[in-house]
């Protein structure tokens, strides 16, 4: 088990205010009930207008892992989320390796939220250039991640209203507007139009696996949940809960408003496999709730899908300097500066700073990048998490049975991190089947995703290389100073 550095002062410990109820409402904030509406037209073109079935494929492959998570973090109830459970069981190499990637999602996401703020706000008042809305969006929330995770989550308790009266709304009109020539299993089985006119909506099981890859995306607020971990006083109990709870309603309502979305727009308007100048893969939001409840909808969509995308920067930003604080805190990223808690907030302000910089860049990037590089780091952090359980519950801890300690990696000695006892069904099937589906559905990703990925892997084995003098030493954490258990945090 890898330690973590002791927090060092006032003001160096995470405030733990987080219950339950505020812990699910952060990872639907995170998730953005809504974000449904962000791939709809891309998606349901990609898989013959299966969307809905898409999404079960993917909130299936999703359960497994978010179980996996709720064993890690009661093994390991630390803020460092992927990169903490990669590093206390496989190492610290691979630990950074895991953290690494997955920031490349965590980092990122922000932007994507920040990018549809100003190009949503945009269309409605056009005078304004989008980068407007995008430093404005991030300015205010980089002032709510400063002043502190309870600011955070009275934001999220009115942003998660606002769409669930949205939701609500849409469903009823939407139930209200469905094509009379729709049937119930419809929106499961597909419609040719949307493969071009075709006999056949899709090719096989492929184009669903390709869409499901792309719609993790949508899922990635059970995994920031993890995040919180140093903030809940029950972490072992409280976080394992919310995960599950996060996962399986984002995936209940995501489906739910992919099926009742086709019932209304059976056909689209266009196809870009047939039309070069049709723009419905990005549009298609927009047209399903003009048909569905007029331009009044629309207005309210744009309004709730802003609010949506606010919470998602919030949270997601919150997420990531917390992993950053971590990696920081734990020596292989600059201590000095990514390590600190500013003692009048309790925040990792540096970070929040850092990843508010970072963020601008959305000005700038496309949606379309955005979102391979977030999938690509996901799926490897998914996979590295089941692969994790299966290690620390089936080998290390029947290795260590028995033992009331064990040699550190710094030469010490430390108290076993207290796990349930481990099952076969539990903590080996079950994240066996997470880690086959989230790789399956990572070698289901674009060429340029993986590509993109790979480049993003490669600067950070670089540079841990040159951070542990080409592999020959271990990082800065495990050669010694002051170091406390993580199962202790």
């Amino acid at each position: 088990m890898a330690p973590t550095h002791r927090p060092d002062g006032p003001g160096q410990a995470l405030r733990r205010v987080l219950s339950l109820p505020a812990l699910v409402l952060f990872g639907l904030v995170y998730l953005v009930p809504m974000t449904v509406f962000t791939t709809y037209g891309l998606v349901t073109v990609q898989t013959g207008g299966r969307l809905p079935t898409t999404y079960l494929i993917t909130l299936v492959a999703m359960t497994f892992t978010a179980l996996s998570y709720g064993a890690m973090v009661r093994a390991f109830p630390a803020a460092g989320s992927t990169f903490t459970y990669a590093r206390a069981v496989f190492g610290p190499n691979i630990g950074f390796l895991a953290g690494w990637s997955l920031l490349l999602d965590y980092l990122f996401l922000p932007m994507i939220n920040y990018l549809v703020i100003g190009l949503y706000l945009n269309t409605q008042f056009p005078s304004v250039a989008p980068w407007v809305f995008i430093v404005a969006a991030i300015a205010a929330v980089t002032a709510l991640n400063v002043a502190g995770i309870e600011s955070i989550a009275r934001a999220n308790v009115a942003i998660i209203s606002a769409q669930a009266v949205f939701v609500v709304t849409f469903v009823v009109m939407a139930l209200g507007a469905v094509d009379p020539g729709a049937s119930a299993l419809e929106p499961f089985a597909g419609n040719p139009s949307y493969a071009g006119g075709g006999t056949d909506p899709s090719v096989g099981i492929g184009p669903l696996l390709a869409g499901a890859a792309v719609l993790c995306l949508s899922f990635l607020g059970f995994d920031a949940v993890s995040t919180m971990a140093e903030e809940t006083p029950e972490p072992r109990r409280d976080i394992p809960r919310a995960i599950l709870w996060v996962t399986l309603t984002g995936g209940v309502l995501f489906m739910l408003l992919a099926y009742v979305g086709h019932l209304v727009m059976r056909e689209p308007r266009c196809l870009p496999v047939v039309d070069a100048s049709c723009t419905f893969a990005d549009t298609a939001a927009l047209d399903l709730m003009a048909r569905t409840g007029g331009r009044w909808l629309g207005l309210f969509f744009i309004a709730a899908y802003v609010a949506g995308a606010f919470g998602s920067a919030l949270t997601s930003q919150a997420s990531v300097s917390r992993i950053l604080y971590t990696m920081g805190r734990d020596g292989v990223l600059p201590r000095g500066f990514f390590g600190r808690l500013a003692p009048r907030f309790g925040t990792p302000v540096p970070a929040i700073l850092l990843v508010s910089g970072v963020s601008l860049l959305a000005a700038w990037l496309s949606l379309g990048l955005l979102a391979s590089m977030i999938s690509f780091g996901a799926l490897v952090a998914f996979s590295v998490v089941n692969l994790a359980v299966i290690k620390h519950y089936l080998v290390d801890s029947r290795r260590e049975s028995g033992a009331g300690s064990r040699e550190s990696e710094s030469g010490g000695r430390e108290p076993e991190v207290r796990s349930r006892k481990p099952g076969w069904l539990r903590h080996g099937l079950l994240p066996a089947i997470g880690c086959v589906l989230t790789a399956w559905l990572w070698t289901s990703l674009s060429g340029e995703s993986l590509t993109i990925g790979l480049r993003w892997l490669t600067a950070g084995a670089l540079y841990l290389a040159w951070l542990t003098r080409g592999f020959t030493r271990k990082p800065p954490l495990a050669e010694g100073g002051e170091e406390a258990p993580i199962g202790d945090c």
